[in-house]
């Protein structure tokens, strides 16, 4: 993509209303827009990422054995007094009414209305188990939306639900979506640590949220060191074995890790000094078993083997992209900008043209933003007539993790200057070498 051809609106300026890292950076390099208190629009740099960051989501979930579906966003009032919700939930939920006066909300999490879909279809244990999710915006009235994407009204939300038959079944639906998680953080690019959390207005019995350690972190949690080394399950673990998930559950909970709801300080206080770590954490992620607190009084009910009616025992497994977007800002970036991991970058390499206009380097951009394009890497090609200082600073401030600064003094040399933005390592290398450093013939 060509810069020339391209919408970014970088701010040079920090917008006065932005309190934290994420939020100031997300604005400053075009990637978000606020549109009303605590509601977004995502600019074409930010919903790459967005895009980016579900894709990754997507994959894990499906390898999990989990089953992607769409449900709407506005939803019955009657669903929710089914369950009883509707009158306890407070007033971040937003309440309509439709032309027809019918009594109707905007959904912030849909505990009823999956059940509702499960339970007019499934009537028997051979149809179990059942894991459905989908990718959906949701609204919570936040009564003070801060921090940019990290705490807004509207927000972009992957909720899995599971079915089972029994708490054994249940329990290995919550592990298969706890090691799924683990697998996802890792490949955004981000150190999760899973915690003993409270189950908050969702309810349950069993509950952990995945904290990533964050200087600007929301909360205080504690842990126990270890954690930030624990291997994390590749591609080959096999889900259908109970055991061996189990044993990857087990391991990762086997040491102290809470968020201060559920803080044990004697516990804490057990570990050696040198192991215990006290930090601030971000929730990126947060599972659920609660049996059938929603099934029971809904009456999603499965014949099991005797024949007898039971109700099903249900998880709830819920990742916010579009706050991941912000709390991998808040976990990688440094004083000029954003620094992506490069599986969620919204281009892998930036080339700028340090002299527009200039023959030799018009040329040599062009090859080079053409070869590397026809090999499949995303390129973002700086061809504006602009300062070069005015194109490094664009180029940190959005954080593609590779530069290649194309410039008269270099070519006469016949070299390119490439600079890793994780790092600032900068080498000079042939046009050629540089091509086929970032992007080798398979």
């Amino acid at each position: 993509m060509r810069l020339s051809r391209f919408f970014l609106p970088i701010l040079r300026e920090t917008p006065k209303e932005a309190d934290i890292v994420s939020h100031r950076l997300l604005l400053r390099a075009g990637m978000i827009r606020q549109e009303a208190a605590g509601i977004y629009a995502f600019l074409p740099l930010g919903l790459r990422v967005l895009n980016k960051v579900c894709r990754i989501i997507r994959e894990e979930q499906d390898r999990a054995g989990a089953i992607e579906m769409l449900m709407p966003t506005i939803q019955s009032a009657e669903l929710w007094r089914e369950s009883g919700r509707y009158d306890d939930y407070g007033k971040e939920m937003l309440r309509i009414k439709d032309r027809h006066e019918r009594e109707m909300l905007y959904g912030p999490t849909n505990e009823e209305m999956i059940t509702e879909i499960f339970r007019a279809y499934v009537r028997s244990y051979k149809d179990l188990p059942l894991n459905l999710y989908h990718l959906q915006w949701k609204f919570r009235d936040e009564v003070r939306p801060r921090f940019g994407l990290m705490r807004g009204r509207e927000f972009l939300m992957k909720d899995a639900y599971s079915f089972d038959l029994d708490y054994e079944g249940a329990r290995h639906a919550y592990n298969k979506m706890f090691v799924a998680y683990l697998r996802t953080f890792t490949r955004l690019g981000l150190r999760s640590i899973p915690m003993v959390a409270d189950t908050g207005p969702i309810g349950g019995k069993l509950s952990h949220e995945f904290i990533i350690l964050a200087q600007t972190g929301e909360s205080e949690v504690f842990c126990h060191r270890d954690y930030l080394d624990f291997p994390v399950p590749d591609a080959t673990v096999d889900f259908d074995d109970i055991g061996g998930v189990q044993t990857i559950v087990d391991k990762w909970t086997s040491l102290y890790a809470a968020t201060s709801e559920k803080h044990d300080e004697a516990a804490f206080s057990a570990i050696p000094e040198a192991d215990r770590v006290s930090a601030r954490g971000i929730e990126v992620g947060h599972i659920f078993y609660f049996g059938t607190k929603y099934s029971a009084p809904m009456k999603a009910v499965v014949a099991g083997p005797d024949g007898s009616e039971k109700p099903v025992h249900m998880g709830s497994y819920g990742i916010g992209p579009s706050r991941l977007v912000a709390a991998l800002i808040e976990a990688s970036h440094d004083e000029a900008g954003i620094i992506w991991p490069e599986p969620v970058a919204p281009f892998q390499v930036a080339i700028l043209n340090l002299k527009q206009g200039d023959a030799a380097t018009d040329a040599a951009a062009g090859e080079l933003y053409r070869d590397l394009t026809a090999r499949g890497v995303e390129v973002l090609y700086h061809d504006l007539d602009e300062r070069p200082g005015s194109k490094f600073a664009a180029a940190d401030l959005i954080g593609i993790p590779w530069q290649i600064l194309v410039g008269p003094k270099g070519l006469k040399e016949g070299k390119v200057e490439l600079k890793r933005r994780a790092g600032g390592e900068r080498e000079l290398l042939s046009p050629a070498a540089a091509l086929d450093k970032l992007a080798p013939r398979g």
